[in-house]
């Protein structure tokens, strides 16, 4: 199964945007995951086209399943 980490900000226009990491190292550590968002956004380092992170809004682990459907031929 695969997990990625999503780390959703607030954007000085009122947005939101996701910035998403695969394959994080589990088990997630809440307090390091809320402290690497906020070095994103003390640092600046992006830009979203709704403007630039100043706020944490949430984060999350997806899981996405792939299971193949067999044919009989």
């Amino acid at each position: 199964m695969d997990k990625t980490l999503e780390l959703i900000f607030i954007t000085s226009e009122g947005g939101n945007t996701t910035l998403t990491v695969d394959s994080p190292i589990e088990p997630v550590d809440p307090a390091a995951v809320q402290a690497a968002m906020q070095t994103v956004i003390d640092e600046n380092l992006f830009l979203s086209t709704s403007g630039a992170l100043t706020g944490i809004k949430s984060a999350r682990i997806v899981s996405r399943g792939v299971e193949a459907v067999d044919f009989a031929v």
